[in-house]
Formats: structure tokens, C-alpha cells, sequence
């Protein structure tokens, strides 16, 4: 079971929507999109109908991206819980409402049409995260042996 965050649970959430032919009916999509959790950050490559590559990447490496999802480590658990509770995110845990909700916000790029790709390609954005409710997953204070 992979932890989240991880470069390995990216790589089976990847591998996941790879082989799911119900991710290519919403179309193509062109974008890299960085994941920031804490101070540890990954870019997620998406090319035409698929995820193209995953890897770790720096917060000096921001800038390249089309646009970054952050928020603190506690919210990002809720949202990967609360997607493999409901098998998708509810209406509290969506991509969109996160982003809307966010003081900051939750979809930060430094070019405002670059950022603007979370927005075109938001459902099938938020299609690669649901598909974490088949993805066994387990936290750092887990792995450690903590109490959640």
C-alpha cells in the first residue's frame, strides 16, 4: 500500500487511470499539473488520453508548470479519505469547490491562461483523483506506526 504523499502513489494512481477506459470519455488533455503537499512537490504530465509520466519535483520547478494544486497535508488527507469513502469526492471534497473555498487559492499558477487548463480540464482532473477510491493508501503517521 502506497502512503500518500508519494512519488509511489502517484505512479499506482497513474497506473490506474492508464488502464481505465472510462478516463478517455471526457477527451483530451494537455497539461502538467504540480501537486504541493507540505514543502514536497510532484508534476503530473497529461497527455491526450493519458497520464504520461509522474515525477517528483522542487518549488523552484513551480513556475514551469501549468498550474499547481496545494493546500496543507491534513486537507489533502481529508480529500483522498473522503474520496475512497464515497467512491468519488463529494460536493465539499471536488477539485472545483476546494479551489473556490480556498482563501489562496487552491489552483495557484504564475501565468493566468497556463492556469487556466484547471478549469477547462477540471472533471477530467478531478476523474484522476477519484480514481484514488481504488487505490489502497495509507498515510506517513500510519506507516510510522502512530496513531492516525
Amino acid at each position: 500500500m502506497p502512503a500518500f504523499p508519494s512519488l509511489e502513489w502517484l505512479q499506482a494512481l497513474r497506473d490506474i487511470v492508464n488502464s481505465d477506459p472510462n478516463f478517455r470519455k471526457f477527451g483530451t488533455i494537455d497539461c502538467e499539473m504540480g501537486i504541493e503537499v507540505g514543502e514536497r512537490h510532484w508534476k503530473v504530465v497529461f497527455e491526450a488520453f493519458e497520464v504520461a509520466d509522474v515525477a517528483a519535483s522542487t518549488a523552484a520547478e513551480t513556475d514551469e508548470l501549468d498550474f499547481v494544486l496545494t493546500q496543507p497535508p491534513d486537507a489533502w488527507r481529508e480529500m483522498i479519505e473522503n474520496i475512497k469513502t464515497h467512491g468519488a469526492a463529494d460536493l465539499h471534497h471536488t477539485l472545483n469547490t476546494l479551489d473556490l473555498e480556498a482563501p489562496e487559492n487552491f489552483a495557484r499558477g504564475a501565468d493566468f491562461y497556463r492556469r487556466d487548463k484547471f478549469y477547462r480540464f477540471n472533471q477530467t482532473l478531478q476523474d484522476f483523483f477519484d480514481a484514488s477510491a481504488k487505490l489502497e493508501t495509507t498515510f506517513p503517521s500510519e506507516a510510522a506506526g502512530s496513531a492516525p
